[in-house]
């Protein structure tokens, strides 16, 4: 197996175990070996596929160290080129820009991050407890590497055009979606009392998530215990809602006292009327 396969391989599973935990790390481990075709013998496989697996995992573990290293605005395309041992063309083969090498480090980590997430939609806890273990591994995950995570986390605010923002995309509109799946089950099952679009609380919820992390990892120490403590506080505002109690429908306006006397007294005068003609009967 070729060495910068087997490092990007150890570093994802490395990552995982982290995040994911030792059965999940397993679950990772074979899925890398499915993607990475690393059963399959070269003949099979053809060696021009083998040979493109092979540079972009090199171009990955080179942007990773340089940006590491040098920082994202210090490093260069030509600089990672040359770690990666190919050409500067190969690395647009990849990589449309700079910003386009940062999602082609990251996406394949994020994807097992939210596929972790996603796991917490299906339980029937509060809804509150849900969206915590949703961004648990997310807060946990970037904590690793605080100095890559801001780059990412800067980066991928507009990023909707280059050769890794599909990949991107799709994993983001899974963690929304996986959001307003929880959301929808919370209404069904009466645990939240708005009825407001699913979709649309599950944005909110993302809107508001994505910018505790932002100001989080910004932090010089960013520990995931207390960013998810501040997220929690966050979401719980969002979910009671500044006015939690539903409004009761006002009271119908009482007749003045005096409508009430002359009411009284018309009652009064019909029943001395009736009296009166029943004795004359």
């Amino acid at each position: 197996m070729n060495t910068y396969i087997l490092e990007h391989v150890q570093h994802v599973v490395k990552i995982s175990t982290q995040v994911l935990g030792r059965r999940s790390m397993m679950v990772v481990a074979c899925e890398m070996r499915w993607r990475m075709n690393m059963d399959v013998a070269p003949n099979e496989l053809g060696l021009r596929e083998q040979n493109k697996v092979e540079k972009s995992q090199r171009i990955r573990i080179a942007a990773r160290e340089l940006f590491s290293k040098h920082g994202y605005e210090s490093a260069t395309l030509r600089q990672i080129a040359k770690r990666a041992h190919v050409g500067l063309g190969t690395v647009f083969n990849y990589a449309q820009d700079k910003r386009d090498l940062v999602f082609l480090i990251f996406n394949e980590e994020l994807a097992a991050v939210t596929d972790l997430a996603l796991r917490t939609t299906h339980s029937h806890r509060p809804l509150l407890d849900q969206l915590v273990g949703i961004y648990k591994p997310h807060y946990e995950y970037f904590s690793k590497n605080p100095a890559l995570s801001r780059i990412l986390l800067k980066e991928l605010t507009f990023y909707s055009e280059g050769k890794q923002a599909a990949t991107f995309q799709e994993i983001r509109e899974r963690l929304i979606s996986g959001i307003e799946n929880a959301v929808h089950t919370a209404q069904q099952e009466g645990r939240i009392r708005s009825q407001a679009e699913a979709r649309l609380v599950a944005r909110h919820i993302f809107f508001v998530s994505s910018g505790a992390i932002r100001w989080w990892i910004a932090s010089l120490r960013p520990d995931p215990h207390e960013g998810l403590t501040e997220l929690r506080r966050l979401l719980e505002v969002q979910i009671n809602g500044l006015d939690p109690h539903p409004r009761k429908p006002p009271k119908a306006n009482k007749p003045s006292l005096s409508l009430r006397l002359n009411g009284a007294r018309s009652r009064k005068n019909g029943n001395t009327a009736r009296r009166a003609r029943a004795d004359l009967s």
